[in-house]
């Protein structure tokens, strides 16, 4: 099901900017028990990444009910909310776009999570390296050309999930989830300032463990400090939380660090 602009329908003009350029962001949620796991905070997310992209979006509180609104005719299963720059002008110029697009739609829940968080996964690392770029790191745009291609090559392996660098080689995230990982009592998570999506249950996790007896510390380095990892997981806002059992050839059977932020992570509405 979808809604554009308030309007249940399936059909976005080819003029809109989201269908030229790629012209604006999005952020997908759980719903459970027909509520939005951290509404306000796929908001904010929205938000902040308009005003980065410089969308002149105005339309939080309209968004906001259609959420809600969407999200309580389903039990369990996923809502995926993307503000596009709207119709207007051609070229590269957003100038004449007066409106920005609203687009919503639910789907199911992905099943295999609970199989992944009951059996851990298997990362391999992806041939496929992140562009660096200031401007839009962090940002959930709409341009995700290179984790269709790290999907693509992740299909060919028999791993779950993929670790991903970017172009200088540094451990940045995966292809639809953030890393973290622990060696005693630090957990370790990639910074975010040149690649990769600053994922709201990242951000989530690292608010709980800044309240706990771990200490975060977000690293630039290459895949080689993973060897030293007592644990490690990845999650999403879907997932939420999923041990890593493998990778390559390192196996983790550790789950200190699952088994802390894991239940709280299951109490997010």
């Amino acid at each position: 099901m979808f809604l554009i602009n308030g309007e249940q329908q399936e059909h976005l003009p080819a003029g809109d900017r989201a269908t030229q350029f790629g012209d604006g962001c999005f952020t997908t949620a759980r719903i459970v028990d027909g509520e939005v796991c951290l509404l306000e905070a796929h908001l904010r997310r929205l938000q902040d990444a308009c005003e980065r992209l410089m969308i002149p979006f105005s339309d939080g509180e309209s968004l906001r009910r259609e959420m809600i609104a969407l999200a309580a005719e389903k039990r369990s299963g996923v809502l995926k909310a993307i503000v596009s720059r709207g119709v207007g002008g051609r070229g590269y110029s957003g100038g004449a776009c007066l409106q920005p697009t609203r687009i919503l739609s639910i789907s199911d829940l992905p099943a295999h999570y609970a199989r992944w968080r009951s059996e851990g996964i298997a990362l391999a690392t992806s041939p496929v390296r992140l562009g660096r770029n200031p401007a839009l790191a962090g940002i959930k745009h709409l341009n995700r050309l290179e984790q269709v291609l790290i999907r693509a090559h992740l299909e060919q392996t028999g791993a779950d999930e993929a670790l991903v660098l970017d172009s200088e080689g540094v451990v940045t995230e995966c292809c639809a989830a953030n890393l973290l990982w622990r060696k005693g009592e630090e957990v370790f998570t990639p910074r975010i300032d040149q690649a990769g999506v600053d994922g709201i249950m990242r951000q989530f996790c690292l608010q709980q463990l800044a309240r706990s007896r771990f200490r975060v510390v977000e690293v630039s380095v290459d895949e080689s400090a993973l060897l030293d990892a007592d644990e490690a997981i990845v999650c999403n806002a879907l997932m939420p939380v999923v041990p890593v059992r493998a990778w390559g050839e390192m196996r983790w059977a550790s789950r200190e660090l699952y088994s802390f932020l894991a239940p709280l992570c299951e109490q997010t509405r």
